[in-house]
């Protein structure tokens, strides 16, 4: 039993998932210039999921990278809320088409209680098509964000 309970942070995925998703933004980021976050918390203070993106996205300085191609995926857990919010280097490459179909795999795999599996391919996803478009190139890129998961309330 924790004397203080309160303090300790929730726990939303085991450490295989966390694992898993780390790696697989690793791998995404291994071939390209663009950067993969994700940020996961148990309650989204607005009603658009995409507004606390946004906020997320700018508090994480996603919007500083050289060529405006940062990809957030954020989770809202306990309110069944997500969004994948892009900047807009790779926004204009894929449009909204790609951000619609990686919202619909994210649900289909959501209603099976699948989240780590729905994180993991959209990031790889992702991060296949920040390679089309945004290539590693080893004589100037470098990792511009961290590639852990973070974890809000």
């Amino acid at each position: 039993m924790a004397v203080f309970p309160f303090f300790r942070k929730p726990v939303f995925f085991s450490p295989g998932e966390q694992q898993q998703i780390t790696d697989a933004i690793k791998e995404a980021e291994r071939r390209t210039s663009g950067e993969v976050r994700v940020y996961v918390e148990s309650r989204c203070r607005y009603v658009d999921p995409l507004d606390r993106a946004a906020e997320i996205f700018l508090g994480l300085k996603m919007n500083e990278t050289k060529d405006h191609n940062a990809v957030l995926v954020y989770l809202a857990i306990k309110d069944h809320q997500f969004a994948i919010l892009a900047d807009s280097g790779i926004h204009q490459k894929v449009g909204d088409v790609f951000w619609n179909n990686e919202v619909l795999a994210m649900r289909r795999h959501f209603k099976d209680n699948h989240i780590a599996d729905a994180v993991v391919q959209v990031v790889t996803d992702v991060g296949e098509a920040l390679h089309t478009h945004f290539p590693y190139n080893r004589d100037n890129d470098k990792n511009e964000l961290p590639d852990d998961i973070v974890f809000g309330r």
